[in-house]
């Protein structure tokens, strides 16, 4: 995969709740409901790790896409590591955790000598998914893909997707991948877009419902970037990065197909139901679906 290299909004959003005749819900009763809560590029910030555990109960999965570690930090990444897994094996008794690598995260040479992220393994002795491997979740299929630094990890990116191409059978299907594919909103920089080819052309022949993406920080707060953008029948995610105890974050309903983004600089809101238009819908009120007493004012 080479590609080039506010908490007290989100407390209003959510204590002012919609109206239940103004409430825009679309429930598929067949479809089983998902709730999602993706977070990327965290790079060792310890309190927006805290506000993670805080609020994982609230959903049925939460995906950590890459970049846990910051190479640039004053510790090691052996140090950082050690910390971060405490962080996992306290979220994995909450919820489903998701967590795949991000270029930050790799430690260590394969045989072939390609760089990955072998404390991965460390991940999976947690009970917590992480790359390479495929879960169900609520009728869903998430398959989760490493970073990739040349052509036998690719080769096994591939050939993951191609194995759960056939597994797929009228499921959801949702990738982790941590770089947002090549000339999309998700991957612009505000200069040019630093995204992945190879994503996107796996996207065109498979076609998944979901990619969770992060590693381009500020395309979500860039004009002509975004957080959200839709490949033919695909939705992709970028969280983006922010200062302070709360990360960038966004929150999915499969069932009422919806995504809302939350920020320090706003809120907004993808309908998943309906054409991608933008500018997206900015949140004042908060979705029916987030208005639960669980949630409540923890997301600040």
């Amino acid at each position: 995969m080479r590609v080039r290299a506010s908490p007290t909004l989100t407390s209003a959003i959510l204590a002012r709740r919609r109206p239940a005749r103004d409430r825009l819900r679309v429930t598929r009763t067949a479809e089983p409901r998902l709730k999602i809560l993706l977070v990327s590029d965290l790079h060792y910030a310890l309190k927006q790790f805290d506000w993670v555990v805080a609020n994982a109960p609230s959903f049925d999965v939460v995906v950590l896409a890459g970049d846990h570690v910051d190479i640039a930090g004053q510790l090691s990444g052996s140090v950082q590591v050690t910390v971060i897994l405490k962080y996992l094996r306290r979220l994995a008794p909450l919820t489903r955790v998701v967590v795949s690598s991000g270029n930050h995260d790799l430690d260590t040479r394969d045989g072939a000598g390609e760089k990955v992220a072998a404390w991965m393994n460390r991940v999976r002795q947690l009970g917590i998914a992480a790359d390479g491997d495929t879960i169900e979740a609520n009728g869903a299929l998430i398959t989760i893909c490493p970073w990739w630094d040349g052509p036998v990890v690719r080769e096994a990116v591939s050939a993951l997707l191609q194995r759960d191409a056939a597994k797929r059978a009228g499921k959801q299907w949702i990738w982790v991948y941590h770089a947002p594919p090549a000339d999309s909103p998700t991957s612009w920089t505000g200069r040019e877009h630093f995204g992945d080819a190879d994503l996107s052309a796996w996207i065109e022949t498979h076609a998944p419902d979901l990619v969770l993406t992060g590693h381009i920080h500020e395309a979500p707060f860039k004009r002509d970037g975004s957080w959200a953008d839709r490949i033919g029948a695909s939705w992709v995610f970028n969280s983006g990065r922010q200062i302070g105890p709360t990360p960038t974050h966004i929150a999915i309903d499969t069932q009422v197909r919806e995504a809302a983004w939350f920020s320090l600089a706003g809120a907004e809101l993808a309908r998943l139901d309906l054409p991608l238009t933008r500018p997206l819908q900015s949140l004042e009120i908060a979705p029916a679906w987030l208005s639960s007493p669980a949630l409540g004012p923890s997301l600040a």
